[in-house]
């Protein structure tokens, strides 16, 4: 098959291309946004993650760097693809797009669908305090994350303290594992297995309040908010609070006895472990 990656960095293509490949289909483009919206902003550090595409980009594959969706369908149908393979990004992508190779396109994304449909399920499911996450390859429809699926599996633990790279590193093995056998059905047609709708939740963008604590909510919620603000900036920032008549940064808590500052929550003490002054800028 002649195929058209979707994805958000050089190592995302990387990925997606090398299993490609070892299944003996052939990339011919690779489509990436710079830009969390059509249209929006260019995202900050977007010139560096284009260099690094372009600098492991392999010959004969063209780079794709679209601002607006309307022009999409008519770029992908150039390419006279047979499936889009998608893993990481951020725009819905048009119905026509959907349409525009032989076999339509397929979405890696890290949940068990139908739980955490929507562009940041890892950062939900520690905001809920889940123990794990999976990763599910899918059919795309015109809604989000909802089409059938063609491979799945859970199993990837979520720690106290996740760190990103570690996390990423494991998606990465369970994607490897996983995107062979979606493409093998992919090939066939299948539909895969259909989503169940009443089981279906959405994983958006967090709401502006989530950067603040509130420390009349319950202590693992606020826990579990510090993790999660954690994970999404890579260790660094964290919700603001004020302690003491000081506002702070808090990077890091523990729901048991910790050297740092005891807060009381609604329901019992968290230990503040590492903060950082919030900035004048900030205030």
């Amino acid at each position: 098959m002649r195929v058209i990656l979707i994805s958000y960095s050089a190592r995302g293509f990387a990925l997606l291309h090398g299993v490609c490949e070892r299944a003996g289909h052939v990339p011919v483009a690779y489509l990436h946004a710079r830009s969390l919206r059509p249209g929006g902003p260019t995202r900050q550090g977007a010139g560096d993650v284009v260099g690094e595409i372009v600098e492991a980009l392999p010959d004969g594959t063209d780079l794709l760097i679209p601002g607006r969706k309307s022009m999409l369908p008519h770029i992908v149908e150039g390419y006279r693809a047979d499936l889009i393979v998608c893993y990481g990004f951020p725009w819905k992508l048009p119905s026509a797009v959907l349409r525009s190779t032989k076999l339509g396109a397929i979405n890696v994304h890290t949940s068990m669908l139908p739980k955490y449909r929507g562009p940041i399920p890892v950062n939900w499911a520690i905001r809920n305090g889940d123990k794990d996450i999976g990763v599910s390859i899918h059919w795309m429809e015109s809604a989000f994350d909802s089409g059938g699926i063609l491979a799945q599996q859970a199993g990837i633990p979520l720690g106290e303290d996740v760190v990103p790279r570690l996390l990423w590193e494991e998606v990465d093995r369970y994607i490897k594992r996983l995107l062979p056998r979606a493409l093998s059905l992919a090939v066939t047609g299948s539909p895969g297995a259909p989503q169940d709708e009443g089981a279906a939740t959405y994983a958006g963008w967090m709401e502006p309040e989530f950067s603040r604590i509130d420390w009349s909510t319950a202590r693992r919620e606020i826990h579990n908010q510090v993790r999660a603000i954690r994970f999404g900036s890579s260790g660094k920032t964290g919700p603001v609070a004020t302690v003491a008549g000081r506002r702070l940064r808090v990077l890091r808590t523990s729901l048991q006895p910790a050297d740092g500052m005891k807060v009381m929550c609604a329901d019992g003490p968290l230990w503040i472990t590492d903060s950082a002054p919030v900035a004048d800028s900030e205030a």
